[in-house]
This record gives C-alpha cells, structure tokens and sequence, in this order.
C-alpha cells in the first residue's frame, strides 16, 4: 500500500502510525521510521490526531501554508537516500554536514531544502530529477 498509495491513502497511513503509536500497538519497521518522523514535529501531531481533518486538508504554499505530509515525506526521503547512498555521494556529503550541523534534525532541514527544490524543478520542467544539481546544492550548503 504505501508503494503507490494515493494522496488520502498516505495521509491515512500516517494518522493511523500515529493512533497505533499513542495506542501502545506494535509498529512495523516502516511504521517506526514515520513514528519517530512524527516524533520530531509536535506541531503535526494534532493534525494527525484529526485524521478526517487531515485527509481533506490543502496546503497552499503560495498562502505561505506548509504541507506537514510533505514535509515529513522529505525526511523520510532523505534518511532513505543516506541509508543507500543514492544518489551516490549522498551519505558522505551528509557526513560532512554534520559537522555542520550536529543536531540530526537541523541537518535534514538543512539538506531537505536541496531535495525539495530538485523535486519541484523536475516537476516543473517535466523532467528527471536532476540528481548532479542536487548533489551541487548540498556541496553549496557546505561553503555558507
């Protein structure tokens, strides 16, 4: 399900992470990734709690408003990148960083601005995602 799930699929899922977490119940691995994604951000967490709520909710970035599930896709995104390297470089240049940036949520902000913004240049220009621009951003994070 989580593989190809539609957007109310995903968002549904997280809710239902949350429930079984504040239930106590047992969590898949997968599950414990997104938990302790959730774990990170409290101001989310409400929003979970309303899953009905959640399910029908937009996000306008041009109101200045923050899509959470997005958000919290990213840092499950960019923990899987470093766990497999790919692209290839990832996980040393997030090594680097770190020295950086030694709290390990504040790194993954930091490098999440590199994924999202490869994201939304692929979608805009329909295009792959260009994986040497990324890389090239976050080596740029390195020089600030």
């Amino acid at each position: 399900m989580i593989f190809s799930p539609d957007r109310n699929q995903l968002r549904q899922f997280y809710c239902n992470v949350w429930q079984k977490h504040r239930a106590q119940t047992a969590l898949e691995p997968l599950e414990v990734l997104i938990r302790d994604v959730i774990l990170l951000h409290p101001e989310y967490q409400p929003i979970l709690e309303a899953a009905e709520n959640a399910l029908a909710q937009e996000y306008f970035p041009e109101a200045g408003e923050s899509n959470p599930f997005l958000h919290m896709g990213l840092h499950l995104a960019l923990q899987e990148q470093i766990s497999t390297d790919r692209p290839t470089g990832i996980r040393d240049l997030a090594r680097q960083l770190r020295l950086r940036y030694p709290d390990p949520h504040t790194l993954e902000h930091q490098m999440m601005e590199c994924l999202a913004e490869m994201i939304w240049r692929s979608q805009r220009d329909g295009a792959p995602p260009d994986e040497a621009g990324y890389l090239s951003c976050l080596r740029r994070q390195l020089s600030l």
